[in-house]
């Protein structure tokens, strides 16, 4: 009796113990945090310099909470649709607000008035269009006149697929507009003559820089003047030349939290300070550092020397709200359908 007795407490201490383990090991679990940026698709460089700052900041106030961030890159819309179809992103950062809006007027993920909640916007940053040619700029691109040139093959992402041509077709047009006192026909036919000379529609960003610096295709390659920065620090200073034309696009990069997300997956506080984080000081730095214009007018101004001057023009100014544009331009047998098509005849 007094042996069972015995063996009765130690059973009953080792499973004391394995209970105290496994309880040990779940609290290490749930104290673990995980936040996915959804993000568009060139934007990799400058997310991989700033979440671990970030992360660093976070684990150091909330030292109880293991955070990692993890990233989701595509263009834009794909990215859009991805979260659309369940992927469970908590916080968005994207290169055109409509592929946030998508996510409000399909989803009901997060509220109409999403752009309120942030400054600028919900925009930390923006940018505008540049021309990455190749060394010496034998073709002497200076302006978007020069790239309607029958000697002059360009490179630019889908606008179908990419926030990135979307911004870099609505440039074009807008420069025109400008050029030709909104005189319709005369910029569908400088447009037309834009659209014949892509020698390559890809998906995304990523996919054109590819396309041009890689497969050796195209005179001119259409991006994000902080985008054409990077490529050129990366593939050699020497190589190519950068490019901004005097009439430009203004191009916001809106971020949100999506709310019905992070409910579920227990991330608000963590995501909406992630997306507060990249207005600081700091982060600014950083954003500039990549090329970006920031919002922070003390950071812009100590890098003023950067960025060349370049008259912005607002997208609502030439062509109304972004639904406005979506329909107009990119729908089924939108403008730009009937562009490319009339290029085929």
């Amino acid at each position: 009796m007094k042996i069972m007795t015995i063996k009765i407490k130690l059973l009953s201490r080792l499973a004391a113990i394995s209970f105290l383990v496994s309880l040990s090991a779940y609290s290490t679990n749930a104290l673990a945090v995980e936040l996915l940026n959804s993000s568009y698709d060139i934007g990799r460089e400058l997310f991989s310099s700033l979440n671990p700052v970030f992360e660093k900041h976070w684990n150091e106030q909330h030292p109880q909470d293991k955070l990692t961030i993890k990233q989701s890159h595509a263009g834009s819309s794909k990215q859009a649709l991805a979260i659309l179809h369940g992927l469970r992103a908590d916080v968005v950062t994207y290169n055109q607000v409509t592929d946030i809006q998508i996510l409000h007027d399909r989803g009901n993920l997060i509220p109409a008035n999403w752009q309120q909640r942030l400054p600028n916007n919900s925009s930390p940053y923006y940018s505008t269009m540049a021309f990455l040619v190749r060394k010496n700029n034998p073709k002497h691109i200076q302006n978007w006149d020069d790239l309607v040139r029958n000697d002059v093959k360009l490179i630019f992402p889908n606008p179908k697929t990419s926030g990135n041509g979307r911004y870099t077709y609505l440039a074009a047009w807008g420069a025109f507009q400008k050029q030709n006192s909104h005189e319709t026909e005369k910029v569908r036919q400088q447009m037309q003559r834009f659209l014949q000379n892509v020698e390559v529609f890809d998906t995304g960003g990523r996919g054109a820089t590819t396309s041009f610096i890689e497969r050796g295709l195209g005179d001119v390659l259409i991006s994000f003047e902080s985008e054409v920065n990077n490529i050129r620090k990366q593939y050699g200073e020497d190589n190519y030349q950068v490019v901004v034309p005097p009439v430009n696009i203004l191009a916001e990069f809106p971020v949100t939290w999506v709310d019905k997300n992070v409910r579920k997956n227990g991330t608000e506080a963590v995501a909406k300070a992630y997306l507060n984080y990249l207005y600081s000081p700091a982060a600014q730095q950083i954003i500039v550092n990549f090329n970006y214009r920031v919002v922070d007018k003390d950071v812009m101004k100590m890098q003023q020397s950067r960025f060349p001057a370049t008259k912005l023009f607002r997208l609502e100014e030439q062509f109304g709200n972004w639904p406005q544009v979506m329909k107009t331009h990119f729908s089924t047998g939108g403008t730009l359908d009937q562009l490319l098509m009339e290029g085929r005849k």
